[in-house]
């Protein structure tokens, strides 16, 4: 199963179908105060994502806004906080994927169920993910089977590091070489950041990760893209072949981050927040944002949202699977 880029290109769709008639702010009655809780540390990618959005809310939405960052539990914590906050519109939670989806499959038990706890209010950025090498592999590996074919040939190198143990990068390098018959260690670190700092000093092999963390580095000439996972080419690196295109067709991924509001969210107050989030996601200085850190505004219907994250959830259940990967306490 793949999760296509073009569910994203529907999700817009629909999103400007379902609500074009629906008045953009600003409202009569805005909330005095907004805020949209994000689970991760600031400066990083969902962090941008939410904040960018945050500082639109106001004055139409709320007359305040902020962005309130809740860490820990790989984003655990920030939906357990907008779980337990009041259903009037006041809070949203911006969240990759993997702590409604991915998360279901890695852990015995979590303290929210994403279903029953949430309501999908917008899709926010769309992204993907790559393998990068560096100084350690051959200058002349090029591609993803050209690497797979170099670990194979050199098994005390054969690895790749991730931003943690379970998450998403973790699963798609694993299905890369599942799907090869490689054995491709695998190296855990605390985030991306560190486990490129570790790549370019020749201690492991290469990295999974999402695309825009190794740019710098990619254009400074120091590490370079063998593959990325969208089911096509990014925009942003046009002349990397996709995963699928290199024969891993069941390996084709677009990441995402989606906004919520806690469960029993009155529907009017639910659109209202997708049409705000839907005029702050068109701004232009929020997409030149976004695209700084190799994302794509990704607006969506609440509906769609839903959907989008059955499908997620069905891709992660059926990765996690085949890689054999067993649930942590």
């Amino acid at each position: 199963m793949t999760v296509s880029r073009r569910q994203f290109i529907q999700a817009s769709a629909a999103a400007g179908g379902a609500l074009g008639g629906f008045p953009l702010p600003a409202w009569s009655q805005s909330l005095e105060s907004a805020k949209v809780v994000i689970g991760f540390a600031p400066g990083g990618t969902v962090d941008t994502a939410g904040r960018r959005v945050a500082e639109k809310l106001a004055p139409g939405y709320a007359r305040t806004a902020i962005a309130e960052n809740k860490t820990g539990a790989g984003g655990q914590i920030a939906v357990q906080a907008v779980k337990a906050a009041p259903p009037d519109g006041s809070t949203l939670l911006i969240t990759p994927t993997s702590p409604v989806s991915l998360h279901l499959f890695t852990y015995r038990k979590l303290p929210y169920d994403p279903v029953a706890d949430l309501t999908p209010v917008s899709g926010a950025a769309s992204f993907d993910y790559a393998l990068a090498v560096g100084p350690k592999v051959p200058a002349d590996v090029r591609t993803v089977p050209e690497f797979l074919a170099w670990c194979k040939a050199n098994p005390a190198d054969a690895n790749f590091g991730s931003p943690g143990s379970g998450s998403a990068p973790h699963f798609l390098g694993s299905g890369l070489a599942k799907a090869s018959q490689v054995d491709l260690r695998h190296i855990a670190f605390r985030g991306s950041q560190p486990a490129i700092v570790d790549m370019l000093g020749g201690q492991i092999a290469a990295v999974v990760g999402p695309t825009g963390e190794f740019m710098p580095n990619v254009q400074a000439g120091k590490l370079r893209l063998l593959g990325t996972s969208g089911t096509r080419r990014s925009r942003f690196t046009p002349e990397v072949a996709t995963f699928v295109e290199q024969g891993f067709r069941d390996i084709g991924y677009t990441g995402w981050f989606g906004f919520y509001a806690p469960a029993k969210t009155p529907s009017d107050i639910v659109q209202r927040a997708n049409a705000a989030i839907r005029a702050a996601l068109a701004a232009p200085e929020t997409v030149n944002s976004y695209a700084t850190f190799f994302m794509e505004p990704m607006p969506a219907a609440p509906e769609q949202l839903a959907a989008m994250l059955r499908t997620e959830t069905n891709f992660w259940n059926s990765l996690v699977k085949t890689v054999g990967f067993t649930p942590e306490g």
